[in-house]
C-alpha cells in the first residue's frame, strides 16, 4: 500500500510529540514539531523511565495493560533504532522487576498476578528466603517475599528524550523549540501560528501532555486532562552495593540510573500547574526509601518535580477527532508517556497514512502479535483508550469518569 506523503505538524515536544515525529518522518512525511519550551522539558525529562506493564498493573489484563505490554514488547528495537539514528545512548537497561511484600498474608495476592501474567509472558516467579536476598541484597530483612518479573525494563528518560530529538533532527523534522505561546488557528487547512511564523498543513497531532485541554474551544469539544504533580528524589548509588532490579512495593518505587543515582519515587498530588518540591511529598520517600533500602544513610542529592497528563479514569485519549480524521489527539498518558512512546507513535502514524481500521483491538507491531507473543497478526487500532462514537461527542458526556479515544 503507496502511502502518499503529508506535511504533518506536531504540537508537542515531549516525549510523545518527539517519537510521532520521529515515526512520522520514517515513513516519508514532512514533519513539524511546535514545542512552547525546551524538548522534554516537562514530565518527559522527569519521569523515572520505568517499562513495567506488569509491576505497575496488578489488577487485569485490561485493553490499557495490553497496550502498555505491547509497547514494552516493542522497546528492544525501537531502541536500537532510535539510538542508530542519533548517534546517542538512550540506556536501556533490562533489569527485570520486583514487587515486594512485607506479610505474609500478601503472599497469595503474589500468586494471584504471578497467574494471569505470566499468561502474558512475564515469566515471574515468587522470590523468598536466600533466593530473594541472593537478588537483591540491598533490600530490607523485613521483606518476605518478591514476585521477580525478568522481562521488565527501564531507561534513562532524560538520555531518551534527547536521544529522540537528535534523531528527529538528523531525520529531517523541523523542530520548532522555545517558541512560547504556540496556537492553531484553524483546523481545515491546519495553520499553527508560532514565534517563527505561520505554517500550514494537512494534518496535526495534538501532544501537549498536561496542557492539552487549552485546545478544547479550537476543538469545539471537551478535552478532560488535567496535570498531577509528581514529586521524585534521587541518592547517590553505592558502587559496592548496586541496586540491581527495579523495586517496586506499595508506597512507591526505586531505579538505579544510568547517572549514578538511585531514583525514588514517587509522590502525587493535585496542585494544578505548581511544580515545586514540597518537604511533606519529599519526606514520605525519603521515609520510604528507608524502609526498602536500610543502611542507606544520607539525605537525597537531589529532588524535581513534574506534571503529569492525567484523565479522569486513568486512560489515555488517543484518536482521530470525529469528522476531522486528519486531526488526531494523543494526550492524558499519566505516568506511562515513556513507556507507551513506540506503541502509541505507531498507532498514530497509521491514523494518519489511513491504515488503522475502525474499532479494532490490538496496535500493530512488527511481525504482527496478538499481545501474547503468539505471531497471530491483528489489525492496528489502540487498546488502551476509551472508544466513543460520533453520537457521544456531546460535551457534557466528556465531564463524567470516562476519557475518549476518537477512533
Amino acid at each position: 500500500m503507496r502511502i502518499m506523503a503529508k506535511r504533518v505538524a506536531v504540537l508537542g515536544g515531549g516525549v510523545i510529540g518527539l517519537s510521532y515525529a520521529w515515526e512520522l518522518r520514517r515513513r516519508g512525511h514532512e514533519v513539524l514539531l511546535f514545542e512552547a519550551g525546551e524538548c522534554g522539558g516537562q514530565a518527559s525529562g522527569a519521569a523515572a523511565g520505568m517499562l513495567a506493564p506488569f509491576s505497575e498493573n496488578g489488577d487485569q489484563p485490561d485493553d490499557f495493560f495490553l497496550l502498555c505490554l505491547e509497547s514494552l514488547q516493542l522497546y528492544p528495537r525501537w531502541v536500537e533504532q532510535v539510538e542508530a539514528a542519533s548517534g546517542l545512548s538512550a540506556a536501556f537497561v533490562r533489569s527485570g522487576s520486583l514487587y515486594v511484600a512485607f506479610h505474609e498474608a500478601d503472599l497469595l495476592a503474589l500468586e494471584t498476578r504471578m497467574r494471569w501474567q505470566n499468561d502474558f509472558g512475564a515469566g515471574a516467579r515468587i522470590l523468598t528466603g536466600a533466593a530473594l536476598r541472593e537478588a537483591e541484597p540491598a533490600l530490607t530483612g523485613a521483606a518476605v517475599a518478591a514476585l521477580y518479573i525478568p522481562t521488565e525494563a527501564h531507561i534513562y528518560a532524560p538520555l531518551y528524550v534527547r536521544a529522540l530529538e537528535a534523531a528527529c533532527r538528523r531525520e529531517g523534522v523541523r523542530i520548532f523549540d522555545r517558541q512560547g505561546n504556540v496556537e492553531l488557528r484553524s483546523l481545515d487547512p491546519v495553520t499553527v501560528s508560532a514565534q517563527a511564523g505561520a505554517f500550514e498543513a494537512e494534518a496535526a497531532v495534538i501532544c501537549t501532555g498536561a496542557w492539552s485541554g487549552s485546545w478544547q474551544e479550537v476543538l469545539g469539544l471537551d478535552v478532560p486532562v488535567f496535570p498531577i504533580r509528581g514529586q521524585i528524589c534521587a541518592y547517590a548509588a553505592l558502587p559496592d552495593r548496586p541496586v540491581r532490579h527495579m523495586v517496586f512495593g506499595s508506597q512507591g518505587y526505586v531505579v538505579q540510573k544510568a547517572n549514578g543515582t538511585v531514583v525514588c519515587g514517587a509522590s502525587e498530588d493535585v496542585v494544578g500547574f505548581d511544580t515545586s518540591v514540597t518537604e511533606r511529598g519529599i519526606g514520605r520517600l525519603e521515609r520510604w526509601y528507608a524502609t526498602l533500602l536500610p543502611g542507606r544513610a544520607g539525605r537525597p542529592v537531589h529532588a524535581w518535580a513534574g506534571l503529569r497528563p492525567a484523565t479522569p479514569d486513568g486512560w489515555p485519549l488517543l484518536g482521530p477527532l470525529p469528522g476531522a480524521r486528519h486531526i488526531v489527539i494523543a494526550a492524558g498518558h499519566y505516568r506511562n508517556g515513556i513507556l507507551l512512546s513506540p506503541a502509541t507513535a505507531r498507532a498514530v502514524a497509521d491514523w494518519l497514512d489511513d491504515r488503522a481500521k475502525d474499532g479494532a483491538s490490538g496496535v500493530r507491531a512488527a511481525g504482527g502479535g496478538d499481545g501474547r507473543g503468539t505471531g497471530g497478526g491483528q489489525a492496528a487500532g489502540a487498546p488502551g483508550a476509551r472508544t466513543w462514537r460520533p453520537e457521544s461527542f456531546a460535551p457534557e458526556r466528556f465531564s463524567g469518569n470516562r476519557s475518549v479515544a476518537w477512533l
